[in-house]
C-alpha cells in the first residue's frame, strides 16, 4: 500500500534556471498597500546573462507613505521578499521606485520650512571670536 521511498521531488532541470516572476512578486506584495491598484506600473530589466535585475516601479505620489509604511517598514519587507527570491535563483535585484505619472518629474525637497528673516540689517554668521568693538 505505502512505499518507503524516501526520494524528494527535483523539479525538471529547465525550471531550476528559470527566474523567478518579478512582476507578478511586485505587484503581488504592493497592490494592496495602493488606494487604486491600476496606478502601479512596473518594470523589469535583466542583463549580464540573467544575473543582474533592475526592478522600477511608480505609483501615485499621494499612495506612496502606505507603500513605505512607517519608517520605511512595509518598503524594507518587501526588498527583502524580493531579494530573497532573486538569491534563490542567483541573481542580484535593485529596486528602484519613481513618482507616478500624476505627480510628473517634481521631486519632494526634504528641507524643513523656516520662518523668513525679518527685513532690516543681514545677520552675520556666527564665529568663534566676537566681532572687534570700534572705541569712539
Amino acid at each position: 500500500m505505502f512505499s518507503n521511498k524516501s526520494t524528494p521531488e527535483t523539479p525538471p532541470a529547465s525550471s531550476q534556471n528559470a527566474s523567478p516572476d518579478y512582476i507578478g512578486l511586485v505587484r503581488f506584495l504592493i497592490e494592496p498597500f495602493l488606494e487604486s491598484p491600476t496606478s502601479l506600473k512596473v518594470d523589469c530589466e535583466k542583463s549580464n546573462a540573467n544575473e543582474r535585475v533592475w526592478i522600477r516601479l511608480a505609483f501615485d505620489g499621494s499612495e506612496k507613505g502606505r507603500v513605505f509604511g512607517r519608517g520605511g517598514r512595509n518598503i524594507q519587507a518587501i526588498r527583502t521578499v524580493i531579494q530573497s527570491a532573486a538569491q534563490a535563483a542567483g541573481q542580484f535585484v535593485h529596486l528602484d521606485i519613481y513618482e507616478g505619472p500624476n505627480e510628473g518629474s517634481r521631486r519632494e525637497s526634504s528641507s524643513s520650512s523656516k520662518p523668513a528673516a525679518k527685513r532690516g540689517t543681514p545677520r552675520r554668521p556666527p564665529t568663534s571670536k566676537p566681532a572687534p568693538r570700534s572705541r569712539s
